[in-house]
């Protein structure tokens, strides 16, 4: 494999499971030095183990997105072990399936917390480490189709993204001259954890009546005909924290087999 952030050294929010494993595990195959940063601080140690098993360099540090504490903590530890950041992965997100009209005031604000003020905060901090270290860097977050388009049983969860979108644009915008590129990656239907609770609150909210249905029927926009799979975005990460992507900034690009054109 083509060793495209040799040395680099790397955060990934949210990398216990999911998408943000698959980008950690592949990023530390490419010669990255990997934080894995997971509010269960055992699973980002687990995967951070597996990583080093594989050969690779990784820690697992524990971390409350929300929490800006939290996240200098998070980031005073990767220099303090690594040096340096590089690149940062706002990945680390929550989502909820929920009716239009039943979305109460603590919903909207649990969601936006992690997936929208996450976001903020993890930009405002590592953008002074790799300002005050210099060099430049580079900041990914983890947008997604409910930030292109509102779907009406994610409503909240898609306000979140388009501030992803938002906060993406506003980022690149004001950390240009400092040499740090700011963008995002929009995943359709990915067939994560994550999907598997989904699909669960489907059932419990009677919009369904079979495991896999919710999926299934959300996957049928999708041109390409499948859900994606976490192996499915990594090549897009790994070109967005490599310098082959350098002249690219405050864009969000679709992986999504085709649900929403842009």
């Amino acid at each position: 494999m083509e060793r495209t952030v040799q040395d680099k050294v790397v955060i990934v929010t949210g990398a216990g499971r999911g998408i943000g494993e698959a980008i950690a595990r592949d990023l530390a195959r490419r010669g990255g030095r990997l934080v894995v940063a997971d509010l269960d601080g055992a699973r980002g140690s687990r995967v951070a183990a597996a990583i080093g098993e594989d050969g690779g360099v990784a820690i697992g540090v524990p971390v409350d997105v929300s929490e800006r504490a939290s996240v200098r903590a998070m980031i005073e530890r990767t220099v303090a072990e690594f040096g340096r950041l590089d690149v940062l992965f706002n990945n680390a997100g929550i989502s909820q399936t929920c009716p239009f009209l039943d979305v109460t005031e603590a919903d909207f604000d649990r969601i936006m917390a992690v997936n929208g003020r996450g976001v903020l905060i993890g930009t405002q901090e590592a953008a002074r480490q790799m300002i005050s270290q210099g060099g430049g860097g580079k900041i990914v977050n983890t947008a997604s189709i409910a930030g292109k388009q509102g779907y009406p049983l994610f409503a909240h969860y898609c306000a979140s993204k388009f501030a992803v979108v938002a906060l993406t644009q506003a980022a690149a915008r004001a950390l240009a001259e400092h040499r740090i590129t700011v963008n995002a990656f929009a995943p359709g239907v990915v067939a994560t954890e994550l999907w598997l609770q989904l699909d669960r609150e489907f059932m419990e909210h009677g919009l369904t009546e079979k495991p896999s249905q919710a999926i299934n029927e959300f996957s049928q926009s999708i041109l390409l005909g499948r859900p994606s799979q976490p192996a499915d975005i990594i090549g897009t990460t790994a070109f967005l924290a490599s310098s082959a992507s350098d002249y690219v900034t405050g864009q969000t690009v679709m992986i999504d087999g085709g649900m929403v054109l842009t």
